[in-house]
């Protein structure tokens, strides 16, 4: 894991130690270390008191590789600094991420309520139709018991009134 240090030297005998200032989590992602770590390193000798260093430690904490944080540092005046990014615009763009984000939660809700609220019209709509063509279907055979009576009664007067003619 890649760590942003800063070489201690306490004078010309004693091993020199690095203090550990950030570590890297992911791409372009660094954490301020929450409580200063010091580790010996002898692999830091060749460079002066106060330098930054980025160092590589293992999963076991052991010091892979160490060189001069210089060109990093410069890299990031010049892709960041040097073009505008600074921390409050940064600070802007994250709260201006936050609340499009928020806004899209929103959204998302709204169209799930509507959705649903949707799918319970489209349910009762289905259930009208259903009644709608029940009492359709009862209005068809009531007809069709109306013009049967009806029928009878009319062929049982027509039969009355030709008896009564035959009279």
């Amino acid at each position: 894991m890649l760590h942003l240090a800063l070489v201690q030297k306490q004078g010309l005998s004693s091993e020199p130690r690095l203090r550990l200032i950030a570590r890297q989590e992911s791409g372009h992602t660094w954490a301020l270390m929450s409580e200063s770590e010091i580790i010996p390193a002898k692999e830091a000798d060749s460079y002066n008191d106060g330098l930054l260093v980025l160092i590589e430690l293992s999963q076991a904490g052991q010091i892979l590789s160490v060189k001069a944080a210089t060109d990093w540092v410069l890299n990031l005046v010049e892709n960041y600094l040097a073009s505008g990014i600074t921390p409050a615009f940064l600070q802007q763009e994250k709260e201006r991420v936050e609340q499009g984000l928020q806004s899209l939660t929103l959204e998302k809700q709204d169209l799930a309520r509507r959705s649903v609220e949707l799918e319970a019209r489209r349910e009762e709509i289905q259930q009208l139709e259903i009644k709608l063509q029940q009492q359709v279907q009862a209005l068809e055979a009531e007809k069709e018991e109306l013009l049967t009576r009806f029928s009878s009664e009319l062929e049982a007067c027509q039969q009355k009134v030709q008896a009564l003619e035959g009279e």
